[in-house]
């Protein structure tokens, strides 16, 4: 049976004005945390630059131009066109590239879904970097307004980060109302400090002008090059414009970026630029050593409360990410709780919470510093960008029919520029930018190892099945008894007889009066419009196929669909008279064609520690009968 695909909803237009809030306060965290580290680290002693006029106009430059074309333009211009239906992000991209990327081109079908899925893996080593540089950075803020703080730096910070950890389960709604209000307080704070010392050096803004770019990369070509990882870290956030696009829409991020954002973080850059003119030795820290004396306090207290909030975003981004990659089928089924029973996207994944929290833990603990961290966390983020710019390749020539000329002038620059920035992080590999590659190696191991597993799983029990209408038809020739009473069959394949229909035929030799195949199929749209959510199909006297479709910011929920089912079928189910029959498949490794033995292994061990599709779909626990076989890969 086939169906068309699900129609495309939109959500209706809300007010512009608390999107933007809203839009300040997760969108821009991330980046908003930028000043605490960013100029300092472009002049550190690795890199060997002098600190005068020219080189502090120079790298100046760098930063305001970078933020104007990989921000301004590539962000809120280019990629916002490519929305899956209102959503961004790196799966979202992917599932909308696959879409005109056809299975007779396998090689270009699989190097799609490989730099996609390694872009998602990449995201979970941001995830761990950026709260620990974030709140690491704030609290040293404490070392500067007296130097006694400055033992208890790591202890403060892990004090914190453990916190932050540990309510992620009672959820971030109201936590999240004060987000808009207090990063709209930051962004005000860091322009008026910043405006106070560009009114006392007007001479900084001449860094307007690209030429001190150029002359720049005339006096260090390679020192330049190098610093470009550096002038990095002041970009490192903004891929989250796109990925939360979803949520806020594109109207309001980008009157948020233009509105505040921008101008807030350029005039504190060039406040912190003219500070360290008239006061080269603050360059150890100049975000903090430019605060008035009697600000600095409240300022380090406003700093962690942003910089918690920047962690916040990228925490509930690797749960998101996690849950579209779990029903886009790349990676095993986890226990997702939900923490509010009005939102579904708030949502806590255990899981990936405490091993983001033991990783985070383990970061602060090995590098110490801010300035460490910061050598691992530009490789992550500019990998990403540059896995967001091929994707948006294939999208503009498969679906925008972009000609190549257009897709290599506007994509092709904006890769060029994103390869550049990746280069420069590259050279830090040793010095800690291998730990975000090394979590990336691992995570897109286990996500690929999983989606190439659960095909092979797929089709070794399709070719062990028995056709499922031919099967029905002899059912009808010779009935077995019937009792009363539904059953629901939960199967992935819709050709085949469930494994456990077989067993509790073989076993309890009865059908019930209902027997119905329920599949649940995740489309590559956001969201699927209630109206197609349940696909019904009558196979005979008493069997029922249903199809129940959900997008991929979607979750399952079995109440949903028998309700579906008897407001639009008349097909009523009683819950207290109705038996889930599931298939457990135990893998066996075996010398077989398909992965290498380490990987069947690897395979067989994360089936055997996945969620039970009985959590994860929200079916009672006592109306459960679980049949188990055994399938060598």
């Amino acid at each position: 049976m086939s169906h068309p695909s699900p129609s495309v909803s939109y959500a209706p237009k809300r007010a512009t004005a608390p999107l933007v809030i809203g839009a300040i306060g997760v969108v821009f965290g991330d980046i908003g945390t930028s000043p605490l580290y960013a100029l300092k680290e472009a002049f550190s002693p690795d890199h060997g630059i002098p600190l005068n006029q020219h080189n502090v106009l120079g790298l100046l430059s760098l930063i305001t131009w970078s933020m104007a074309w990989v921000i301004a333009l590539k962000y809120l211009v280019v990629m916002m066109r490519a929305d899956n239906n209102g959503e961004g992000g790196i799966l979202a991209l992917l599932a909308l590239a696959l879409r005109e990327v056809k299975k007779s081109e396998p090689r270009l079908r699989w190097a799609v879904i490989s730099i996609g899925i390694f872009g998602a893996a990449m995201f979970y080593g941001d995830s761990m970097i950026t709260p620990a540089i974030s709140v690491l950075s704030a609290v040293e803020g404490l070392a500067v307004a007296t130097p006694a703080f400055g033992p208890y730096v790591i202890p403060i910070a892990l004090a914190i980060l453990t916190g932050l950890f540990v309510i992620q389960r009672h959820g971030t709604a109201r936590m999240g109302a004060l987000f808009g209000p207090i990063t709209i307080l930051w962004f005000l704070c860091i322009g008026a400090i910043g405006a106070v010392h560009v009114w006392a050096n007007p001479s900084v803004l001449r860094a307007f002008n690209p030429a001190y770019a150029v002359y720049f990369f005339e006096l260090y070509p390679l020192a330049g090059f190098l610093v470009l990882g550096a002038v990095f870290l002041a970009l490192t956030g903004g891929e989250a414009l796109y990925a939360d696009m979803g949520h806020f829409g594109k109207k309001p991020i980008r009157i948020a970026w233009f509105g505040l954002v921008m101008p807030a973080l350029l005039i504190n850059y060039y406040g912190q630029a003219a500070f360290v003119l008239a006061n080269p030795a603050a360059i150890k820290n100049p975000f903090f050593l430019m605060v008035p004396a009697w600000a600095l306090l409240p300022m380090v207290g406003l700093a962690t409360c942003a910089t918690v909030i920047a962690s916040q975003a990228v925490i509930t981004g690797a749960f998101s990410i996690t849950r579209q990659a779990i029903l886009l089928g790349y990676i095993p089924r986890l226990e997702i709780m939900h923490t509010s029973s009005r939102q579904m996207g708030q949502i806590y994944v255990p899981f990936i919470n405490w091993l983001l929290f033991v990783a985070v833990v383990l970061l602060v603990l090995g590098f110490q510093t801010s300035s460490d961290l910061a050598n691992a966390y530009g490789i992550a983020v500019s990998a990403t960008m540059v896995i967001e710019c091929l994707l948006a390749w294939v999208v503009a020539r498969r679906i925008w029919k972009w000609s190549s000329w257009m897709t290599g002038l506007v994509i092709g620059s904006m890769l060029v520029i994103d390869l550049v920035f990746l280069a420069s992080n590259s050279t830090k590999i040793l010095s800690g930018g291998w730990f975000p590659l090394l979590i990336g190696a691992g995570v897109f191991t286990l996500l690929m190892t999983w989606r190439r597993g659960r095909s092979i799983l797929f089709h070794k029990v399709a070719e062990q099945g028995i056709p499922l209408k031919p099967f029905l038809q002899s059912l009808e020739l010779a009935p077995p008894q019937k009792v009363e009473g539904s059953a629901i069959f939960m199967t992935a394949n819709t050709i085949s007889v469930p494994h456990a229909l077989l067993h509790n035929l073989k076993h309890n030799k009865v059908l019930h009066e209902k027997t119905v195949f329920l599949t649940i199929v995740t489309h590559d749209v956001p969201v699927v419009p209630s109206e197609d959510r349940v696909q019904f199909e009558r196979l005979g006297t008493g069997f029922f196929k249903l199809e129940a479709w959900y997008g991929f910011q979607e979750q399952p929920d079995i109440d949903e669909i028998l309700n579906s089912c008897r407001v639009r079928y008349g097909l009523g189910f009683d819950l207290m008279d109705t038996s889930f029959f599931l298939s457990r498949e135990t893998v066996i490794p075996a010398e077989l064609p398909g992965m290498a033995m380490w990987r069947d292994h690897l395979f067989a061990w994360m089936t055997r520690n996945a969620t039970r599709a009985t959590d994860f779909f929200n079916i009672p626990a006592n109306r459960v009968v679980e049949l188990g076989t055994h399938v060598e890969i």
